[in-house]
């Protein structure tokens, strides 16, 4: 009678066991798919996206401001609009995990017209003059590559001070046009100081 039971009891605990594996495996399949998936990259989400970096040793809050055509512009004071939202604001090392003092704006489709992108120097609580900013504008064209179309580096040396970086125009077809990068001032941040 016992020596039955013993049979029974090795072929449950087998089972057991050939189900723990074939549960390992499948979950390994899914693990090692997504890792895949993530080493691909994600599609950015926006079409034309703006970048600011300036030092991490600077306890600097740098601003970017961008304007879409059309659009209001987007900054710390009305972080979205129709076309661009502003998804980190960076008030440098203050309340800040992140070392990197870095600003980004994504703009949801191509539309043509002029873009503007300024950066305006809120705040330096180490008083640290000048300010170098390096700010890049990438477009993803319709063919859903990412490409950097253009950079600029650009100098703050007091409070409050804003400067464009450069304006620049995307065709009917929501393609970059090289030629029309220019350095035109155009202040974006509203005159009321908020």
């Amino acid at each position: 009678m016992w020596r039955g039971m013993n049979v029974s009891f090795r072929d449950m605990l087998f089972l057991l066991v050939f189900a723990y594996l074939v549960i390992g495996a499948i979950a390994l399949a899914h693990v090692a798919k997504n890792d895949e998936e993530q080493s691909k990259g994600q599609a950015p989400p926006g079409n034309v996206i703006v970048e600011m970096f300036w030092d991490k040793a600077i306890d600097a809050d740098v601003d970017l401001w961008v304007q879409a055509p059309g659009d209001v512009p987007v900054g710390y004071s009305n972080k979205s609009g129709m076309i661009f939202n502003l998804v980190r604001d960076d008030l440098g090392r203050g309340g800040d995990p992140n070392s990197m003092n870095y600003e980004v704006s994504y703009g949801r489709g191509r539309w043509p017209g002029e873009y503007v992108v300024n950066a305006m120097l809120y705040r330096s609580r180490d008083q640290k003059y000048p300010v170098d900013a390096r700010i890049v504008v990438s477009h993803q064209n319709q063919q859903g590559e990412v490409r950097q179309v253009v950079q600029s580096n650009i100098e703050l040396t007091f409070e409050g001070q804003e400067t464009t970086a450069f304006r620049f125009r995307l065709d009917e077809k929501g393609e970059f046009i090289p030629d029309s990068v220019n350095r035109i001032r155009k202040n974006l941040r509203p005159a009321s100081g908020s």
